[in-house]
């Protein structure tokens, strides 16, 4: 699986104006939802109800916020990044930098995780993670991930 089979670079905001976790949930899916013509607040309802369950902030300031919502037909990623960071209550305590928000089709699980996977796994790499957070723009943003995408 490719990233860029599910991320556009107009999902992409290279410096999000977010303040706290649900202010960065908000903006991410906003992005998704004027796009996909998803139901807004049905989209937060349901990052949140995920959020309940336990942070996706994983730590190393990376969080993959995801969920599953009736309706889409495909999956679907937004990407922000936030340069003071946010306290998004990531397993290691610190402030979260890079978001990538995953929507899937409600009745999908193998796609679902093959992305969640690859996601994380490409985050594993320092050098992406610093790459992604000096870029200068949201096009910058969508090379580095188009470059890091076609090694695989």
């Amino acid at each position: 699986m490719k990233l860029l089979d599910i991320i556009d670079q107009d999902l992409i905001n290279a410096d999000i104006a977010s303040k706290s976790k649900m202010e960065v949930l908000k903006e991410l899916a906003e992005v998704i939802s004027t796009k996909e013509e998803i139901n807004l607040n049905e989209l937060v309802s349901v990052l949140e109800e995920r959020e309940k369950l336990g942070s996706t902030g994983i730590g190393d300031g990376i969080a993959i916020p995801h969920g599953k919502i009736k309706g889409l037909n495909k999956l679907v990623a937004s990407f922000g990044r936030s340069k003071k960071g946010v306290d998004f209550e990531s397993i290691d305590g610190k402030p979260t930098h890079i978001f990538f928000l995953l929507i899937a089709p409600e009745n999908t699980a193998g796609i679902h995780l093959k992305a969640l996977a690859r996601i994380s796994r490409l985050l594993k790499d320092k050098k992406f993670r610093e790459d992604l957070l000096s870029a200068k723009t949201s096009e910058d943003i969508f090379e580095i991930i188009k470059e890091e995408d076609d090694k695989f």
